[in-house]
């Protein structure tokens, strides 16, 4: 199974569209909060084909009313509050917003991925037997628009900077 896992869109809708193609490719896709408004919602909607997206609220989330209320109209979108926990394809998943609860979730040794974001800056490491995945930022306010992509077999991770054109 592929899971596409971002963070921090901040209504970029033009660098989700560039990461559009990744997360249909994906077979699920997770995002760590600060979508921001209900419309980056619809979009997820209409690109990801029906595959389960997995998300959480971050700082910026501003009208959690109105979010709630567009993931409401499809069954495919998850809303999960602060914290989800969440399995896939047998991997047990935590994500919330805070790099710091994301830090003390992986140490607990409980979940196989921790996936946070807020800070802006990919980040990828081990802590023992648990992934603690950063997976950037797609709306580019640090000058790269990063999303990651998990193989759950094998957990390894594939980086994909959108709006980058090698060459």
């Amino acid at each position: 199974m592929r899971i596409a896992i971002m963070s921090d869109s901040h209504d970029n809708i033009w660098k989700m569209a560039e990461a559009m193609p990744y997360l249909e490719a994906a077979d699920a896709v997770l995002h760590c909060g600060d979508l921001v408004a209900p419309f980056m919602i619809l979009r997820l909607i209409k690109g990801t084909g029906g595959k389960p997206v997995h998300i959480v609220w971050g700082n910026n989330d501003g009208d959690k009313v109105a979010l709630s209320q567009v993931a409401a109209t499809t069954d495919h979108i998850h809303l999960h509050g602060e914290l989800a926990e969440i399995e896939l394809d047998g991997l047990k998943i935590a994500m919330n917003h805070y790099p710091k609860i994301a830090r003390g979730l992986a140490l607990s040794g409980r979940y196989d991925l921790v996936c946070y974001g807020h800070d802006h800056t990919a980040h990828e490491e081990w802590i023992a037997e648990t992934l603690l995945l950063n997976p950037g930022e797609i709306m580019g306010l640090n000058g790269r628009s990063t999303l990651a992509i998990l193989e759950t077999k094998t957990r390894a991770v594939a980086w994909v900077e959108v709006g980058h054109y090698p060459g």
